[in-house]
């Protein structure tokens, strides 16, 4: 890491870390989503956190699939992760999942039950939920907290053997009813699930919760750094008390730290709304280029790079605030302006005839594929009579500040002719059907001709029309009307959506 670069808040913490002697060849850093789902902008943010930690200090990155929810995960979603992760330019070292250390966690559990710091409980959700307390009010104990170790580890066994229905039993950690942190209050370690698992298929039918199975995993990967949105602040209390029960200190003890999560303007990033969407065919599927996804993104033409900017350009922070969609259109828009080839189109067309060309002839005229970049060259675009501009950049009578195309007045054709708009052909309704105009035959750009340097009020775009091809333009809005759809008390998400949020056109 470069001494000149300004530190964020979490690179601090590592220089810390090493500068106290943790060895920096100790370094790793892992990414752990929960295949529920596809990625979405925020999980680029969070990838580039921990890739780019990754890069910056030469340690390795694991990606570890938090799979251990078997009701709600697919391997269309682990596949879906893989490629956006590689699509974004970013390479892991080890592919981890946390079904790969199911037995480590039964293990260690029933060494838990052993030492008397865990135990089954037997009541409902319901009734656990009573007994929990609130913020201020300290919880009351389970009438099974006290069973002894021998029947714990009957039933425990038991439920991995499938003998119970699910909700019948769950094993909870006793820690302290009594604790400020509510998290602390006996939490969930295992709850009985008959579901087939993507991975393990029925070979497991008790499941850990992710509070015991996150800390645990990054421990047997040696993460040294485990790295969390701040939702996850009050369970670093658990998670330290979860290391605490399995730790040797001949190993590397991970430290979870916590960072702020980024709100984006006109859209929702919560896997479940994200869902729900989906669900409700608001959208046509996860990669819908309305959507927050990174394949919505990539669909619709957001580049790795432009991602990758606008997660360095927010950067990482302990507060949470709102982003507006403009600062991420205005990366796409930066990355595109320097790498995209142009071409022409015409969404809304009208045709445009040039009287005084000859009928008949075309020429191929030479157009620059990126004025931003001398190195992708030109092509040849033809040219001729008649052709299609849009019916926006033609009135018949314009005002002063109009600077497109009217009766009387000149206008460059782009990488072609000056034109003079000279009369219209209207239908029965009145609706402009044709444009007349003229061209100059000696102010072809780049001809270095006299004509060819007068200066005109604006410059258009246009297709020939003879060389014209159909096509289908769907034009993209923002997907909600609301900067901040998913935060108003008593309204659903669903009503700010936006119902001209695509627009077809075809022609």
């Amino acid at each position: 890491m470069s001494e000149e670069k300004s530190l964020n808040f979490l690179e601090q913490i590592i220089e810390d870390d090493l500068k106290n002697g943790l060895p920096k060849e100790k370094l790793r850093f892992r990414f752990p989503p929960e295949p529920n789902g596809y990625l979405h902008i925020w999980h680029a943010s969070s990838i580039a956190l921990n890739f780019g930690l990754g890069e910056s200090y030469g340690a390795p990155v694991n990606l570890r699939f938090d799979d251990t929810n078997p009701e709600k995960e697919e391997q269309e979603f682990v596949d879906s992760i893989k490629r956006d992760i590689e699509w974004l330019g970013y390479t892991w070292a080890e592919e981890r999942y946390a079904s790969d250390y199911f037995q480590q966690l039964y293990d260690w559990t029933v060494a838990l039950i052993k030492k008397g710091k865990a135990y089954v409980d037997s009541q409902s959700s319901e009734a656990i939920a009573e007994q929990k307390g609130t913020p201020t009010q300290p919880g009351s104990h389970s009438p099974f907290r006290d069973r002894s170790i021998e029947e714990n580890l009957d039933l425990f066994s038991r439920m991995k053997d499938g003998e119970f229905a699910q909700g019948e039993h769950i094993v909870r950690a006793k820690i302290d009813m009594s604790s400020t942190n509510m998290l602390m209050r006996d939490p969930i370690m295992y709850r009985i699930m008959h579901e087939h698992h993507h991975r393990t298929g029925s070979a497991w039918c008790i499941y850990p919760m992710y509070d015991w199975a996150h800390g645990e995993s990054d421990y047997l990967e040696q993460i040294s750094h485990s790295l969390c949105t701040l939702e996850f602040l009050p369970h670093r209390e658990l998670y330290d008390w979860f290391m605490d029960q399995i730790y040797d200190d001949a190993k590397l003890r991970p430290k979870q730290r916590e960072f702020a999560r980024r709100n984006l303007s006109h859209t929702v990033v919560s896997k479940r709304k994200l869902q729900k969407l989906v669900k409700d065919k608001h959208v046509e599927g996860w990669d819908d280029p309305r959507m927050s996804t990174i394949s919505g993104m990539r669909r619709r033409g957001y580049t790795a790079a432009s991602l990758r900017n606008f997660t360095s350009t927010i950067g990482i922070a302990k507060r949470e605030n709102l982003i507006n969609v403009s600062l991420l259109e205005f990366c796409i828009r930066e990355d595109l302006n320097k790498i995209a080839p142009r071409v022409m189109a015409v969404i809304d067309p009208v045709k445009l005839i040039i009287t005084n060309y000859p009928e008949g002839k075309e020429e191929w005229l030479e157009a620059e594929n990126n004025p931003e970049d001398e190195s992708a060259g030109f092509r040849k675009v033809p040219f001729s009579r008649e052709m299609f501009i849009e019916k926006e950049d033609f009135l018949e009578e314009a005002p002063p500040k109009f600077f497109r195309l009217s009766i009387g007045k000149e206008v460059r054709l782009k990488n072609a002719y000056i034109i003079k708009g000279e009369s219209v052909i209207k239908d029965a309704d009145g609706t402009i059907t044709e444009i007349h105009a003229t061209y100059d035959p000696e102010s072809l750009s780049g001809s270095g001709s006299e004509a060819s340097q007068r200066k005109v009020s604006g410059t258009l775009h246009w297709v020939s029309a003879p060389h014209a091809l159909p096509a289908e333009v769907r034009l993209y809005d923002r997907l909600f009307l609301d900067e901040s759809p998913d935060t108003h008390k008593g309204k659903d998400f669903l009503d700010f959506v936006n119902p001209d949020s695509v627009v077809r056109r075809i022609w």
